[in-house]
């Protein structure tokens, strides 16, 4: 089971991204995967994420109506289209999947947002 987010990079407030995470070793379809970030200093925090039960998906407060999480069962890929990004989204991305009880994590992507 692995992981690979990517997409991260410098962007000016206002501005967007979009991080892909590349999922290898299982078939993503079949479980929940989500987006979690970390600020320097800070806690890591749940970004999104989408149900494999019924595609549902959660966002934080702080990101909805700016972010939107996707996946793509047949390219084995999740995706989060970020919008309007302002510095405090500034942090790494990781995704993450729960497989069989157990967390895997990607390697993250770095998002900074500054002018």
């Amino acid at each position: 089971v692995q992981l690979q987010a990517s997409g991260g990079g410098l962007v000016q407030p206002g501005g967007s991204l979009r991080l892909s995470c590349a999922a290898s070793g299982f078939n993503l379809g079949y479980f929940t995967i989500g987006w979690f970030r970390q600020a320097p200093g800070k806690e890591r925090e749940g970004v999104s994420c989408v149900s494999a039960s019924d595609d549902s998906t959660y966002y934080a407060d702080s990101v909805k109506g700016r972010f939107t999480m996707s996946r793509d069962d047949t390219k084995n890929m999740a995706y989060l289209q970020m919008n309007s990004l302002e510095p405090e989204d500034t942090a790494v991305y990781y995704c993450r999947v729960l497989y069989y009880g157990m967390n895997y994590w990607g390697k993250g992507t770095l998002v900074t947002v500054s002018s």
